[in-house]
């Protein structure tokens, strides 16, 4: 099936355009724009510079995607903006392309859902299936997991990353790197226990979910440092690989230090 545009739409004659794409009315689209099989661009959507978006995803009124880096440093490199296949992409949300200073590259995955007035910044790398809800504000250099959910109006400063199956409560002010499988609130943020509702509704067994706690409490318990106790749970727990993703993470290290909970005495009860 050809391309559908709106005749009051403006897009450049060298995009790109799969079959089945659907372009409403009011939309402009730029000449290095990518566009998969089944997108639709519902009405007003902007969308500029290297920019790819796979198929069927849907975007709403209002989004300004691939446009230049909010970034002073940016003096117009060919970076790009690539983003997967079956996303929702809401009113009012923008996305940049990457910098020089941060790979050349913005990612998004595959089956993601961005709210009302989401942002993704340049140079940072989402997983699939992450959830942005309304106003979340993701700064640039910024690594997000799989299955991650962010709740509305949160601020995820840059150079953080956030692992697998993570949870971030809304209003909070992500200053640290997040766990994987792990649940921060607050500003400034502070890790509160293990996204327990998230693993349940993922299909994690009783006795996977048994496992994590058990670690997470060894983990950020008050004797000795972080990376003592990260060696002993790696030796007590050998055989669990979902505990060993998040020694992994830890070990690995990044530009901020490991979001810890406010008061270990109250860890993961």
């Amino acid at each position: 099936m050809s391309p559908s545009i709106h005749p009051m739409s403006i897009v450049d004659p060298k995009a790109q355009l799969a079959a089945g794409v659907k372009i409403g009315p009011f939309c402009t689209v730029g000449p290095d724009v990518v566009l998969g099989e089944g997108v639709e661009l519902v009405s007003h959507v902007a969308l500029a510079g290297r920019t790819t978006i796979g198929p069927r995803t849907r975007i709403y009124p209002f989004a300004s995607i691939g446009h230049p880096p909010q970034d002073v440093k940016y003096r117009g490199e060919p970076s790009t903006l690539t983003i997967g296949a079956d996303c929702q992409i809401r009113e009012g949300v923008t996305m940049n392309p990457g910098t020089e200073g941060g790979g050349m590259i913005t990612s998004v995955g595959d089956r993601c859902f961005f709210l009302a007035n989401s942002h993704v910044g340049h140079d940072s790398r989402l997983g699939s299936n992450v959830i942005f809800s309304n106003n979340v504000m993701c700064a640039g250099h910024v690594t997000v997991g799989n299955f991650v959910i962010v709740g509305g109006g949160t601020g995820l400063q840059q150079f953080i990353r956030i692992g697998d199956h993570a949870f971030i409560g809304g209003g909070a002010g992500v200053l640290n790197d997040v766990i994987p499988f792990g649940t921060v609130r607050d500003n400034p943020a502070h890790l509160v226990g293990l996204n327990l509702i998230g693993l349940k509704r993922r299909g994690f067994t009783r006795e996977q979910i048994h496992e994590l706690r058990r670690a997470y409490r060894l983990l950020f318990a008050n004797e000795g440092t972080l990376a003592e106790r990260v060696e002993d749970v790696a030796a007590e727990f050998a055989e669990h690989p979902l505990i060993h993703e998040i020694l992994d993470f830890i070990r690995e290290g990044g530009d901020k230090a490991i979001c810890m909970p406010q008061d270990a005495s109250a860890v993961e009860r």
